[in-house]
């Protein structure tokens, strides 16, 4: 399985961008699709995930700013983040797991400017 993640760059803050996936396999499939971020420094971090059962879990950091959406006919995952603050720079990657196994993107660089 790959993920192909896209969409980051520079943004002054209170800007917005929307991070896309393609994965190789059907994503209807997939037990958890997710985006992770992890900064300079510190640990890769959950962002928001949505399950099997279009179950969506937020970090509190991003709730009520951050979106994820499926689109199951195109095999994409999407990040719509919006109000982005300084403290949201990191490299965020897409995650999938089927059947118990992670596979993760290559991540993209999201860089918040105040």
């Amino acid at each position: 399985v790959q993920l192909q993640a896209c969409g980051g760059g520079l943004v002054q803050a209170g800007g917005s961008l929307k991070l896309s996936c393609v994965v190789s396999r059907s994503i209807s499939n997939s037990n958890v699709m997710g985006w992770y971020h992890q900064a300079p420094g510190e640990q890769r971090e959950l962002v928001a995930q949505i399950t099997v059962g279009y179950s969506i879990d937020y970090a509190n950091s991003v709730k009520g700013r951050f979106t994820i959406s499926t689109d199951n006919a195109k095999n994409t995952v999407y990040l719509q983040m919006n109000s982005l603050k300084p403290e949201d720079t990191a490299v965020y990657y897409c995650a999938a797991n089927y059947f118990g196994y992670d596979y993760w993107g290559q991540g993209t660089q999201v860089t918040v400017s105040s």
